[in-house]
């Protein structure tokens, strides 16, 4: 008899939004979107999601059901117009300089210590995967948290395509740089491009994720467009955003946030409660579109997962 044990962070089916009330509230938005009645009401970010993605059709796809939430999905809405994306400025409303992204054509480069070196474009590389859907926490290192439903696959499945060589260690990657449509790129003090690494053990753990969707249809700009990793163990600033490049190296990347201010931004960005930022606590969170605020999970809640990862690393800064 086999006997199946639940995850610590795995809630029953029920808890989760089915797919087909999820799916008809979208109809109805859009009905309502089309009528006229959003406007005005803050209901709608219509515009942010104006431009047609070439992949649209292949979303929604279908939910994986061993990634589960314990709190409510935050409002699409409210997600789409609270931003961090420094390439466009520094402020959160950042969504509507975020559409002077071009997204096509956009291709993604695999090189450095891999088998097989490449260039793919966007749109092939998703005809090559598995799309699914999860559900993730995501924790701000601003102390300030959400919850999403991602759409893409495996980082996993990434590596695998590159096929890593014995000295791979590290995957450093790499987000676009074009200051003609990315006004933040031009402030010199800024090391642009935006860069990020994880380790090769952490990027073929289950949780780490490649987005290319959210909310049953394409990334919108502002999140990433039109691909992004998701660590949802890690404060949020590890998730780099439209990535362009990802290399597969033996020695550790020095990361954007950790190369401007390393005693506040290290490459580890581990979420703990108990190791506070240098000028705020960590110890709690506060849900993005309430004012609930709820005490802040080790790893985020995904410990069980991944605190194995980090058994052997004494002397190293993990969290912060």
């Amino acid at each position: 008899m086999n006997i199946l044990k639940k995850r610590s962070w795995e809630l029953p089916e029920r808890e989760a939004t089915p797919e087909h009330v999820f799916l008809n509230r979208r109809q109805i938005l859009a009905g309502l979107a089309g009528s006229g009645v959003l406007m005005g009401s803050g209901l709608g970010v219509r515009p942010a999601f104006a431009e047609e993605d070439p992949s649209a059709g292949l979303y929604p796809v279908t939910r994986n059901p061993a990634f589960k939430l314990d709190r409510d999905l935050t409002s699409e809405d409210i997600a789409s117009q609270y931003n961090n994306f420094y390439e466009f400025g520094s402020h959160k409303q950042i969504w509507p300089a975020a559409q002077k992204l071009q997204i096509r054509p956009w291709t993604v480069t695999l090189d450095g210590l891999v088998d097989n070196p490449q260039i793919v474009d966007i749109d092939a590389l998703l005809a090559k995967m598995p799309l699914e859907e999860r559900l993730y926490r995501h924790r701000c290192v601003e102390a300030w948290s959400m919850a999403v439903p991602w759409s893409g696959f495996p980082l996993a499945d990434l590596v695998k395509l590159a096929g890593p060589q014995a000295d791979a260690k590290y995957l450093r990657f790499e987000t676009f740089l074009d200051p003609s449509i990315a006004s933040g790129q031009k402030q010199s003090w800024y090391p642009w491009p935006y860069v990020e690494g994880l380790t090769l053990e952490e990027a073929t753990n289950e949780l780490a994720f490649m987005a290319t969707g959210i909310y049953g249809k394409p990334l919108a700009k502002q999140f990433g467009a039109p691909i992004r990793l998701v660590t949802p163990w890690k404060y949020g600033f590890k998730c780099i955003k439209s990535v362009v490049r990802i290399s597969f190296t033996k020695e550790r990347p020095v990361s954007f946030w950790e190369e401007i201010q390393p005693k506040e931004y290290g490459f580890w960005a581990n979420v703990n409660p108990e190791v506070p930022h240098r000028r705020w606590s960590q110890a709690s969170e506060k849900l993005l579109g309430t004012d609930e605020r709820r005490d802040t999970l080790l790893y985020n809640g995904y410990e069980e997962q991944v605190a194995g990862l980090y058994k052997n690393l004494g002397g190293e800064s993990l969290f912060m």
